[in-house]
């Protein structure tokens, strides 16, 4: 159970949120984050979302990509973790269901401070009777954009074999090649700088640094495996990227970054 203090800085944090106030023909600032929750589990093996929320709080994203989500599954209390964590937040929600799991679903989920038009998860490639994966699209309205922004929100395979994460690549950039909206893409790929998935998507999207930015493990990250990509690459200025240094409420690091569209 939270205690009071922890529900106090959580609402505190929430109501402290500063408005976007957008001149027209102005850059629209944004901060987004991306992260790997565990289903709320820590590296200290406590189940907290309220801790959870503290940690994306932190920054006061407007925009944020969820992995490992579940929703009225047994092994997390029946609990709608995307729906708590809105309400803790105070932010819009959308889910993806990718799998079912005892008794409920999982998948990945999108936090926004701004209204969400509609939303859509696509499943993607399966090889190999692995896990589901899929890729939840939030259509996001922003205020001072003349149009909607979208958020890609994915969570590639884990096997050592890339196969199935090429081809979800490969996936991703045929969904955004249909549109000319502005985008982004955030989540766990499950690969790193330089590998085939990564190339992949660089035909398509533009990361947001040129050096990795290690997320895993969350005790002493060595590997980057979570990302924020952007596109069309001339609508975008990277202001700033950076790996949250909260390293007990899940077992990833979050990775943040401010941007200008």
């Amino acid at each position: 159970m939270m205690n009071l203090l922890t529900r106090l800085l959580i609402l505190a944090a929430a109501f402290l949120l500063p408005a976007i106030k957008i001149q027209s023909g102005e850059p629209v600032p944004l901060r987004v984050l991306s992260y790997n929750i565990h289903h709320g589990e820590g590296v200290d093996r406590q189940l907290d979302l309220a801790r959870i929320a503290g940690v994306i709080l932190s920054v006061q994203p407007d925009l944020v990509a969820l992995q490992e989500v579940d929703r009225n599954v047994k092994r997390t209390g029946n609990v709608d973790q995307s729906f708590e964590l809105a309400r803790l937040t105070g932010m819009h929600v959308a889910f993806g269901e990718n799998i079912q799991l005892q008794g409920g679903q999982y998948g990945n989920a999108v936090l926004s401070r701004f209204p969400i038009k509609r939303h859509q998860n696509h499943l993607m490639p399966n090889l190999d009777n692995g896990e589901q994966r899929g890729v939840l699209v939030a259509e996001i309205m922003v205020p001072g954009l003349d149009d909607l922004l979208l958020l890609y929100a994915t969570h590639f395979d884990h096997r050592r074999d890339d196969r199935e994460r090429v081809l979800s690549s490969k996936a991703v950039n045929t969904l955004v090649q249909r549109t000319s909206k502005p985008a982004l893409l955030m989540g766990d790929l499950n690969d790193v700088i330089g590998s085939e998935t990564l190339e992949q998507l660089s035909t398509t999207w533009s990361p947001t640094s040129d050096q990795p930015l290690p997320t895993v493990p969350v005790a002493d990250p060595k590997r980057q495996i979570d990302f924020i990509l952007v596109r069309p690459t001339g609508r975008w200025k990277i202001i700033e990227i950076r790996v949250l240094d909260e390293a007990v409420a899940s077992d990833h690091r979050a990775i943040y970054a401010q941007l200008e569209l």
